[in-house]
């Protein structure tokens, strides 16, 4: 007996009218993406691991999926690190190539590698799947879409202003009211940190920061004890763990929390000078959020961070985030080089639109027209009508066996086919096609051009 076939977990099919959806939000963020100037890239799905390996800390080194080298992939291993059994140094032996991990480490090799023939400052965009070993839940899989755009080559904090506007557009034009657009900047962290005395521990810092919304106040200052943060420092932090109000009353807060560093002051002046052009130019359906509690756990950003949270009706995590690195570049050779992105989590937003109802009917572009069958003759005369109809911008198909009718009909039904049409000695002798509303029932013999017109 064959075994039953299966798909690795956190991964998934997807059927035409998932298709469907998912096309329609790709397309929808590829148009705001290209109307504020950013232009289309891709690469491939797996790299060399050691271009990925290191960028992400470690917890985002060990779910990179490695690629296990062709061949005898255990010839060239190191004896006593397989007796060992040292997973680090084996890992290293049998695997030179891993997929991706996200779209913006690939795209810093990519600007390096091709820095002689990009003009900057250099817009693009890329749409590809990446693959994370993580575990599967809601929202979260192992196999998924990003959508990407980075500015690198400019300092300007006006892209930042732009991405808010890119962010806002790509929401309200797929009617998903309410997101809320959180921001912080990495070098407020940074002169927390250096105000608590924890600067060499930023990262660690920043971690636990990261999970105050998941784990709460009393686990995040756990997790920073075990870290090697002094209780004295943490309770510096306390003001941060209540820190609310508008953008403006928390940034006149922070002035007096990070008075006496120079770094914490600057990341200050820089959310500020967003905050006040997005005051003047307004948002459609997007909120502006500062959260001093945001800090992606990721190595690379250095100036703002992003996050955009679903509307509070649906619970979902992230469905969008970025941020500034103005030294990724750099890991490859090329430095001075200042780089900001944001990406779109696409399956996130599916789920989201999913749930509230978003999808517009009309997604699902279904055959219009099914032609019955009833033999070779009347097939060929219908493949004349159909290709006249498909020119027109018509789906149109032709049933591909002369079965029973009932059967053909049934077909249609399922498929939600709105019209068929019946094609046999007298029409083909008369010229004429007999049009079927299978909604209504209602029936017309009609003309090629009639049909045309009644169809559109």
């Amino acid at each position: 007996m064959a075994q039953k076939p299966s798909i690795p977990k956190g991964t998934r099919d997807f059927n035409p009218e998932q298709v469907a959806k998912r096309n329609y939000i790709f397309n929808t963020i590829r148009g705001a993406f290209e109307t504020f100037g950013f232009q289309p890239i891709e690469t491939p799905s797996f790299e060399n691991s050691d271009t990925l390996m290191g960028k992400y800390g470690d917890e985002g080194d060990r779910l990179i999926f490695k690629i296990l080298n062709s061949g005898d992939y255990l010839a060239k291993v190191d004896e006593q690190a397989y007796a060992n059994k040292d997973s680090l140094k084996l890992t290293s032996n049998i695997s030179e190539k891993a997929l991706r991990y996200d779209l913006t480490v690939p795209f810093a090799r990519y600007v390096v590698q091709h820095q002689n023939e990009i003009e900057f400052p250099f817009k693009r965009y890329q749409i590809q799947p990446v693959w994370r070993a993580d575990r599967p839940q809601k929202g979260r899989f192992r196999e998924f879409y990003q959508c990407d755009a980075d500015v690198v080559g400019s300092t300007s904090l006006w892209q930042e202003v732009e991405f808010i506007q890119l962010y806002d557009t790509v929401f309200s034009s797929l009617k998903l009211e309410g997101v809320t657009i959180k921001i912080n900047n990495r070098k407020i962290l940074s002169g927390i940190a250096e105000v608590i005395g924890a600067s060499d521990k930023l990262i660690d810092f920043t971690v636990a920061l990261d999970k105050l919304d998941k784990i709460g106040e009393e686990k995040v200052k756990e997790e920073m004890l075990s870290k090697g943060i002094s209780e004295e420092g943490i309770a510096k932090l306390q003001p941060l763990f209540t820190l609310s109000g508008s953008f403006e009353s928390q940034i006149e807060s922070l002035k007096s929390i990070l008075s006496t560093s120079q770094e914490g002051t600057k990341g200050i002046e820089e959310l500020a000078f967003i905050n006040e052009a997005i005051s003047v130019l307004g948002l459609q359906t997007a909120t502006l959020q500062l959260d001093v509690t945001l800090a992606r756990g990721l190595n690379y950003y250095t100036g703002a961070i992003f996050e955009v949270a679903a509307p509070k009706t649906v619970q979902m995590g992230s469905i969008g985030g970025g941020g500034r690195y103005d030294d990724l570049t750099g890991i490859f050779g090329l430095n001075n080089v200042s780089g900001v992105g944001v990406s779109f989590g696409l399956d996130r937003i599916y789920l989201v639109l999913e749930e509230l109802g978003l999808f517009p009917e009309t997604v699902n572009k279904n055959v219009e027209v099914l032609f019955i069958n009833f033999g070779n003759k009347e097939a060929l005369f219908c493949l004349k009508a159909i290709k006249q109809l498909r020119s027109a911008g018509i789906n149109t198909e032709l049933y591909p066996d002369a079965d029973k009718m009932k059967k053909q009909m049934n077909h249609a039904n399922k498929r939600n086919i709105p019209f068929v049409v019946l094609v046999g000695d007298e029409e083909v002798n008369s010229n004429t096609y007999t049009l079927k509303n299978m909604v209504s029932g209602e029936q017309l013999k009609v003309s090629l051009e009639d049909m045309l017109k009644h169809l559109k």
